[in-house]
């Protein structure tokens, strides 16, 4: 009889669009030993996972819980349950994840209307203003707030703006921007937004944070006809975080455990830093990249500090450099999608992937292994670049 053995993970340093690396307090809680989900113990952590995610998404909305299931879950909970049938949608797509956010619009019956920007640019407030008078009477106004597959923060001042001006719910993707970008829900106007655990705030995928205003939450309680889903109608899953504590599934009871202990990381180091700490190492590796001669793929003044989105120099090999990369270094470092597929690489620098560390190191591997694929490097040059700026942070 052949013993079977444990699947032994290789060494691996996470630089790609996700899942960022792990802190070891976050794996050690998931091995720590189950209770019941409705257990008082459990009810404590749930609260308190409640409390840290108010404070991180910048909301007093009591409707502030982890959905079971990773970021996607998050958009088709914030958009199942506000839209109905015959509703009109305004949604703005500079990417994937904003083709994904108008598919799930529509397979809700919603009437669509997509305001597109090139891929690697941000949307125009004046063509979502456009949009929005073309409407009757818009029920949502969404976007992707940092689009991950091509490395754009998008501004959201103008767009709540214009939400608010038409009475439409504004509901925003956070999940390349919680944890490493600001993100001020009550400030900006966001009616609902929703992220995913694996990005900034490394732990593992599993959970989708959600915070939904009491104006959405009102829109809810008053649908024509019920959520087209039973397991994301935030209406019952109110019920089961809420005072109620009404069973409505088995929560995953150690990816919980998880979430608390990467919330209560951050909390230690504190939002501002955090934040400080993903813009030095994003202009850091923006520093040593510049020094190479590779060029961004997104809009200028309008780069995500988390996930770098960049392009393939003329004639190198993506795939083949990607391969090397991940064999003889362990770095795992993203391709394009889309139209930017075999044109782009996704370098993450997410949560714990966020070093200064972390970027000496993919910049010093890409000076050994772009020579090979036709691209002239003068040796240190990218890691010298980056040198310079972080010490310059320091002073």
């Amino acid at each position: 009889m052949v013993r079977q053995q444990s699947f032994p993970p290789p060494q691996r340093l996470l630089l790609g669009p996700g899942p960022s690396m792990v802190h070891p307090r976050v794996l050690q809680a998931m091995s720590t030993p189950l209770v019941g989900h409705l257990d008082p113990a459990f009810l404590t952590i749930m609260e308190e996972n409640k409390r840290l995610l108010r404070w991180l998404f910048g909301t007093a909305n009591e409707i502030t819980i982890p959905i079971s299931g990773t970021g996607s879950a998050g958009m088709e909970t914030s958009l199942v349950n506000l839209l109905e049938p015959g509703d009109e949608a305004i949604v703005c797509v500079k990417g994937l994840f904003g083709q994904r956010m108008a598919e799930v619009a529509r397979r809700c019956g919603a009437q669509v209307k997509e305001v597109q920007a090139p891929w690697g640019r941000i949307v125009d407030a004046a063509d979502v203003r456009t949009a929005l008078r073309g409407c009757r009477k818009p029920k949502v106004l969404a976007v992707v707030h940092a689009e991950t597959s091509t490395g754009v923060l998008q501004p959201l001042a103008d767009l709540a703006t214009l939400a608010r001006e038409h009475e439409a719910l504004f509901v925003v993707d956070t999940v390349t921007s919680l944890g490493g970008h600001p993100v001020r829900v009550d400030d900006w106007g966001i009616d609902v937004a929703y992220s995913g655990t694996q990005k900034c705030l490394s732990a593992p995928p599993g959970l989708a944070p959600v915070t939904v205003s009491p104006a959405a939450l009102s829109v809810i309680h008053q649908r024509r006809q019920p959520v087209q889903s039973w397991y994301l109608d935030v209406s019952l899953l109110s019920q089961y975080w809420g005072t109620e504590r009404v069973y409505h599934h088995t929560a995953p009871i150690s990816m919980n455990y998880a979430l608390l202990e990467a919330l209560r990381l951050i909390e230690a180091e504190g939002l501002e830093a955090r934040w400080q700490r993903h813009k030095r190492n994003h202009e850091a590796l923006a520093a040593g990249l510049n020094a190479l001669g590779i060029e961004f793929a997104s809009q200028e003044g309008h780069r995500l500090w988390t996930l770098n989105c960049i392009g393939v120099p003329e004639g190198v090999d993506e795939t083949g450099v990607r391969r090397a990369l991940l064999d003889e270094f362990g770095i795992e470092i993203g391709a394009g999608l889309g139209p930017f597929k075999g044109r782009t690489w996704r370098i993450g620098l997410m949560g714990e992937s966020s070093t200064a560390a972390n970027v000496l190191a993919v910049l010093s591997a890409l000076e050994c292994v772009l020579p090979r694929f036709g691209f002239r490097v003068e040796a240190g040059i990218a890691v010298a670049a980056a040198q310079r700026v972080l010490a310059q942070a320091k002073d």
